[in-house]
């Protein structure tokens, strides 16, 4: 076998185990995907109209205001299941699981991949559920279906990205509790960019902050792709967001796999 069958037969193997955990505590992906659903519900039927009618396009109210929300509800939504990613690489950490298999003749880039395959598969299934409950209220993209693929593959970049940055939030820390904890950041920069409010109602600090963070031109380019709005530069922007914080990850991510553990 070559050497890249070995890394992938190495990753396959470390997918696998991840793949069990999560099925062994289907809760975790349950609590995953019922967050972004409760806030969904609650930003559209208490909030909604109140705030769709402040959007100030052609279209206002309730329905105008679901369809606003939901990139920035979909990325929250990538952003929780990095809590679970960080918590579940630092049980790794913290009980040696990673020691040992740094004495294993396997790859070291398979553990490490193993946990950002299984990530992106864990985002799968919150994504669906609220992409499904979203329909159920009213959400429907008015652009073509290659404009829809187009969005899933940001959704699928933005995982990438969030993936690789949660397991090394993960490697970093030293216990389990820091690790469920240092993700939830990510939790709030949608609502700190143009997720939930057009950043122009903000004042002007918070308003330069959303503007140039990194969930903003996501936000504003999914928004796009699923109904029509202009896009301009933000989609050049998210992408190169996107691979700046995966090439960002894996780099820390490496580094603290290949570091001396008596130096943690």
């Amino acid at each position: 076998m070559t050497s890249r069958s070995y890394v992938i037969g190495d990753t396959a193997t470390m997918l696998r185990r991840n793949l069990r955990h999560m099925r062994r505590y289907p809760s975790l992906t349950l609590l995953i995907a019922g967050i972004p659903v409760v806030f969904l519900l609650l930003f559209v039927y208490v909030f909604g109209g109140t705030l769709g009618a402040g959007l100030g396009g052609v279209a206002v109210g309730r329905d105008a205001y679901l369809a606003y929300v939901i990139p920035g509800i979909l990325l929250m939504t990538i952003a929780g299941v990095a809590q679970g990613t960080a918590i579940s690489v630092a049980i790794d950490m913290t009980e040696g699981i990673v020691g040992r298999f740094r004495t294993m003749a396997i790859s070291r880039a398979s553990v490490l991949t193993g946990h950002v395959v299984g990530s992106i598969i864990q985002s799968i299934l919150p994504i669906t559920v609220v992409t499904a409950v979203a329909l159920l209220i009213g959400f429907r993209p008015t652009t073509a279906p290659v404009a829809w693929v187009a969005a899933a593959g940001m959704l699928a970049l933005t995982a990438v990205a969030i993936s690789w940055l949660s397991v090394a939030l993960g490697m970093s820390t030293r216990s389990v509790e820091t690790a469920s904890n240092l993700p939830m950041f990510l939790m709030l920069l949608p609502v700190l960019g143009s997720g939930f409010v057009p950043t122009r109602t903000m004042p002007d600090g918070l308003r330069w902050f959303a503007e140039n963070q990194p969930f903003t031109p996501i936000i504003e380019t999914l928004r796009g792709l699923l109904f029509g709005t202009p896009i301009g530069t933000s989609g050049v922007i998210a992408v190169a967001w996107c691979v700046a914080i995966s090439v960002l990850g894996f780099l820390w991510a490496r580094r603290l796999y290949e570091r001396d553990p008596a130096h943690r």
